[in-house]
């Protein structure tokens, strides 16, 4: 059976949902193909927080698309800048200056352009408070220029989506996975062939966008790409992320581009699934590291837990947790700083908690040597220079003559009840993909568009190195 639609797009992420609307605006029929059931629709944007990353002047600036607002709340904010020339930086410092340089620009130049859009589309946005804020005598203090997100996270975000695509006769078709394409005598990409319940499907179109994911679900592209140890990796997300649109893609011609060995990857609750949880979501990381100290499973530290605001570090650090014994980690926070941690992650219901009166029942519940984590701490407590704490900036409160260092926000473990969180490496995506250009053309071995062929999203490569 042959279908036609003026656009395909395959995968139902943030991404592709934000394709869908694109292309409904400009033509009459467009389809969207999840290879999932409904269940699991929403690919890895489900699991995430619903953060975007954009730039704004100013505070005001934001207001006309904020729907939850606190007037109170509003008085007491504290919201620095993030311009173009901020998030450009980012960019740039993140990926050690390999993020492609045109991509790069109409991401950063398009943000917020690209945010007003998505609000008119029926997306719902907010401050993120709980987040990305820290209550600094009586004021909230927004840091590492993050500060928008969804209405009811990464649920929300794609209950939203839904909801517009209903609006606009957007067709949604799931457990469709697409498993290879249609070419035209030239070369041009006419349609996808699809597997379903009744057998396979040609579909035709005018023209296809990947918006599949990459390949963090299937453990072995991940030990083939990432390295050895990986295909262990629990998955922060959904399952179906394995790779096959974009094998098939790069099979047709498609140029193979960006850090194919590289991917994001962070603290994870040890306990949790082999894949993401859908009532959980993203509360399974542990992203509040940069107040406490970060131990391996021989008690002792393995990285600067302060080196930078923890939305430019954490995506790295997952893969320094993969590298210690047992690819176990623990996060050790005291009385003092417990009140600071995100409750949302560090109280979920099952997460992997310890507390104790003393270090040495603390390191008896964890499983370490109580003498050497007493060593590692006592160390730690001593090098630790006298200047004043603040979680709102890089507070220059850093350790001195020890090995790793802590940059910022080092306050000595000495208040008890002491508390730790045990973590693993949690994947969230992968950094390797297509080549596309500014227009999203997938791009061939010779850098010349594929007609027919579109890509966005985790499918494409060349934003993200290293970080």
């Amino acid at each position: 059976m042959t279908n036609y639609y003026d656009v395909v797009i395959v995968g139902s992420g943030n991404a592709g949902f934000s394709a869908a609307h694109a292309a409904r605006e400009q033509t009459e029929s467009v389809l969207l193909l999840e290879k999932a059931s409904p269940a699991w629709v929403g690919g890895n944007s489900y699991f995430t927080a619903g953060a975007f990353r954009t730039t704004f002047n100013s505070l005001e600036e934001l207001l006309p698309i904020l729907d939850e607002v606190d007037e109170e709340d509003l008085k007491r904010t504290k919201l620095p800048p993030y311009t173009v020339e901020h998030f450009t930086r980012d960019m740039q410092r993140i990926t050690k200056g390999r993020c492609d340089p045109e991509l790069t620009t109409v991401l950063v130049e398009h943000a917020s352009d690209t945010i007003q859009w998505l609000h008119e589309r029926g997306l719902r946005f907010r401050l993120m408070y709980d987040r990305q804020s820290f209550d600094v005598d009586g004021e909230f203090h927004f840091w590492g220029g993050l500060a928008l997100g969804t209405i009811g996270g990464g649920k929300g975000l794609i209950e939203q989506h839904l909801k517009a695509a209903a609006s606009t006769n957007i067709e949604l078709r799931y457990e469709s996975p697409v498993i290879d394409f249609l070419r035209d005598e030239n070369g041009a990409i006419t349609g996808v062939i699809c597997k379903t319940n009744e057998g396979l499907r040609q579909i035709e179109a005018g023209a296809i966008v990947l918006a599949a994911g990459g390949f963090e679900a299937n453990p072995r592209l991940r030990a083939a790409y990432l390295g050895p140890g990986w295909d262990l990796a629990k998955v922060r997300g959904t399952p179906y992320n394995t790779g096959e649109v974009l094998n098939a893609a790069i099979a047709i011609g498609a140029q193979s581009y960006g850090h194919w060995s590289g991917c994001h990857s962070v603290a994870w609750d040890a306990a949790a699934s082999t894949w993401g949880n859908r009532d959980l979501t993203n509360l399974l990381t542990k992203q509040s590291y940069p107040l406490g100290i970060v131990i391996n499973a021989d008690a002792r530290r393995f990285i600067d837990e302060g080196e930078d605001y923890r939305n430019y570090t954490y995506a790295k650090y997952g893969a320094e947790i993969m590298k210690q014994r047992d690819a176990i980690a623990y996060q050790l926070f005291d009385a003092k700083t417990a009140p600071l941690l995100r409750q949302d992650e560090y109280t979920a219901h099952g997460v992997s908690r310890y507390e104790a009166a003393t270090i040495h029942e603390l390191a008896t519940q964890m499983g370490v040597v109580p003498e050497v984590l007493q060593e590692t701490i006592n160390a730690f407590n001593v090098s630790i220079k006298d200047v004043p704490f603040n979680p709102a900036i890089k507070d220059g409160k850093s350790t001195v003559g020890i090995t790793p260092r802590k940059s910022n926000w080092a306050q000595a473990l000495d208040t008890p009840p002491y508390y730790a969180f045990a973590v693993t490496c949690g994947i969230t995506f992968t950094f390797g993909g297509v080549r596309i250009d500014t227009e999203c053309n997938v791009l061939d071995g010779s850098g010349t568009p594929m007609p027919g062929l579109y890509a966005a999203g985790e499918l494409m490569g060349g934003l993200f190195y290293h970080n």
